[in-house]
């Protein structure tokens, strides 16, 4: 359970955002990062409002979430609302209220943390309005239904793709760091469990040597290379590194590239951004993890559509709420590992623009790795 003092701060959160929320509409952040609405919907029409956490921590909840999101509801002719909290708990609060205040009939949220998640949840159902919590789980929250990848899985792919470096760098007993993911987000719990299932046994047996194991709040990438230095400072002789996603894997290539370290020490990513195929062309990186957007952002939509016309989605999985011990309706999605090998299913997806990808200095890397 959380400690208590959080559970006030939520509190307090929601209060600031209940008295905000009347007068103060025009100020939440888009997913752009501007004061201006995303989406087809408006304030006072029936729609689907939509909560995106932040521009930071990964380049999806800016631009491809928002994207593939506004086209599978447009596709259907469903308006829908698109404002992004900027990592801001309280804005989070405030624009999940605003939309509960002025008439949304679904509410999509990826949540900050589970407290402002559950205190937006409350309010949405003391409303009778269904929630989705898309990609994070909130714990005891009791949303409707729940859209994400099998996020353990992704966790088990770093780790094997992280071993596979290691093995073909021929490192004996390697000294592994771990920079995990924030501690008030789910899926960073579910990545450390996934990942640690299967390096703990290489540890336990003395094959690896486990080295620094530190989360970073908010999976804010400049505290994340600072906490890698500090690492890197009390053991220089690290050998990977499991970092829980490419701003965090690219953050510590920063620090290793001051070393002189990069390409020789393997770090792991997630979710297949620009940054971090690019430094997988570089060899800084040894493997990210693509959880294609696209389906997530469909998946969600239909189900968001379903509500909204007032039919009954049927989701066929389920997953146990490990805080409320509750069961929700869960459509999984299967993540896939990516190393220089295989590139091109990314970009045969269209969710990397292969122009960006190859511009520059990294022209003749895609020519060398068959980047089609």
């Amino acid at each position: 359970m959380r400690k208590k003092l959080l559970a006030l701060a939520t509190i307090g959160l929601l209060a600031t955002a209940t008295m905000t929320a009347c007068d103060d509409s025009d100020q939440s952040s888009d997913a752009s990062g501007g004061s201006s609405d995303s989406g087809s919907g408006g304030s006072g029409k029936a729609r689907v409002g939509v909560i995106m956490p932040d521009t930071k921590s990964s380049q999806r909840w800016g631009s491809d979430d928002p994207k593939f999101l506004k086209a599978a509801f447009d596709a259907a002719g469903v308006p829908v609302e698109i404002k992004n909290a900027q990592g801001d708990r309280a804005n989070f609060v405030k624009i999940g209220t605003d939309y509960i205040n002025s008439g949304v009939k679904v509410l999509l949220m990826a949540n900050l943390d589970s407290d402002t998640g559950k205190a937006v949840i409350d309010k949405a159902k003391a409303k009778k309005i269904p929630v989705i919590d898309y990609d994070r789980l909130t714990l005891n929250g009791g949303a409707n239904y729940y859209v994400s990848f099998d996020n353990e899985a992704v966790g088990r792919l770093q780790a094997y793709g992280l071993i596979n470096c290691l093995t073909a760098a021929k490192k004996t007993n390697p000294i592994v760091a771990e920079v995990n993911g924030s501690p008030t987000d789910n899926n960073a719990t579910l990545f450390k469990n996934g990942y640690d299932s299967i390096l703990q046994p290489r540890y336990d047996n003395a094959e690896y040597t486990k080295g620094p194991d530190q989360s970073v709040q908010d999976w804010d990438n400049d505290e994340g290379g600072k906490i890698f230095a500090q690492m890197l400072d009390q053991q220089p002789k690290i050998d990977g590194v499991l970092a829980a996603n490419d701003g965090l894997g690219g953050a510590v290539i920063k620090v290793l590239r001051k070393k002189g370290l990069n390409g020789r020490v393997p770090v792991t990513g997630q979710d297949a951004t620009l940054e971090g195929l690019q430094n997988i062309l570089l060899g800084d990186q040894c493997v990210t993890i693509y959880k294609a957007i696209k389906p997530e952002a469909e998946t969600a939509a239909n189900i968001a559509v379903q509500l909204f016309k007032g039919t009954q989605p049927s989701v066929k999985g389920q997953i146990k709420d490990p805080e409320s011990g509750a069961y929700i309706p869960f459509a999984s999605l299967q993540p896939k590992s990516i190393t220089v090998n295989n590139i091109n299913d990314v970009l045969a997806d269209g969710f990397v623009d292969k122009k960006k990808l190859c511009a520059g200095k990294f022209a003749p890397l895609c020519v060398e790795h068959g980047i089609k």
